[in-house]
């Protein structure tokens, strides 16, 4: 009870049209994260809690109590499967966006977005808003995951082109002009490494997402990723890594996770930095922004 009271504690938004708590986003995207968990499982689709989420999963078996969305990964292999799997079997009240499906987004993006449609989020991404025309609803991110070069030379040189076309689809899409071209080299680059190092002993998430620290890429050992298992999140069974120990003390460090103090385990986490990063505007009633209802 100490914990869900102090998860209640962390506002999103305060303002003339109300107020909006993370629990109460957190809330929100549970059912979109079940749906996905729903059709990965009748289509035998592997995933991973990722990143933060599975941070979550360790630390609080359950979201972090101020993280606003939740992560998930696929076996690039799966990726095709996937989407087919969302078009034949996904509920009406979801919609996923992606780029094999809507050459308006953005694949500089999470490979993916599954979206509620009957909630509104607008995002902290000044860059590259969504332009994809299903809707700016609360959100589920899906990446996928492939095999990568573990010297870091070579690994940075296929990286290097994402990193420098991004400039140049950040710049076109902000004057509204599909930067079509550079994304299909971006998406191309992206398979093309995926490929050749496909029986590789290191994955990493798609070069596609480069703004990751230069030359502290998480790369991982593939048994640490794969194969996917169940663990408890929010009192449902989701899928995480294999080893997530690991997967995520490489991701934020060895003390990511909590602290024995002998008595009780400790969040390590600075307090200063417990904050929302995503939300710009939220409206969990309907698809419209808040100030228009």
């Amino acid at each position: 009870m100490d914990y869900i009271t102090k998860r209640d504690e962390f506002i999103i938004k305060e303002d003339k049209y109300g107020k909006v708590t993370v629990r109460e986003l957190q809330l929100a995207i549970l059912p979109i994260m079940d749906e996905i968990d729903r059709v990965c499982r009748k289509n035998n689709i592997p995933y991973a809690l990722h990143a933060g989420s599975a941070l979550g999963s360790i630390n609080y078996q359950g979201f972090i109590p101020w993280d606003d969305d939740i992560d998930v990964m696929v076996d690039k292999k799966d990726y095709k499967r996937l989407i087919k799997a969302f078009k034949a079997d996904m509920s009406k009240d979801f919609v996923f966006q992606c780029f094999k499906t809507d050459i308006r987004y953005n694949v500089l993006l999470p490979q993916m977005k599954v979206r509620s449609k009957n909630t509104y989020l607008k995002e902290v991404n000044v860059l590259l808003p969504n332009r994809c025309k299903t809707g700016d609803g609360v959100f589920v991110d899906i990446s996928w995951y492939a095999g990568v070069s573990g010297n870091k030379l070579i690994d940075q040189i296929f990286r290097l082109i994402p990193r420098l076309l991004m400039p140049i689809i950040v710049l076109l899409d902000n004057i509204h002009i599909n930067p079509l071209p550079f994304k299909y080299m971006v998406e191309g680059i992206s398979a093309f490494y995926a490929f050749l190092f496909r029986n590789s002993k290191y994955v990493s998430q798609s070069i596609a997402i480069p703004w990751e620290k230069f030359l502290k890429e998480p790369i991982f050992l593939r048994s640490d990723i794969f194969p996917f298992k169940d663990c408890k999140f929010e009192g449902r069974t989701y899928m995480t890594y294999n080893n997530p120990e690991n997967v995520v003390h490489k991701w934020y460090g060895k003390n990511c996770t909590k602290r024995w103090n002998g008595t009780e385990w400790e969040e390590t986490y600075p307090v200063h930095k417990r904050h929302t990063k995503h939300v710009k505007d939220l409206n969990l009633k309907s698809n419209k922004p808040s100030k228009e209802v």
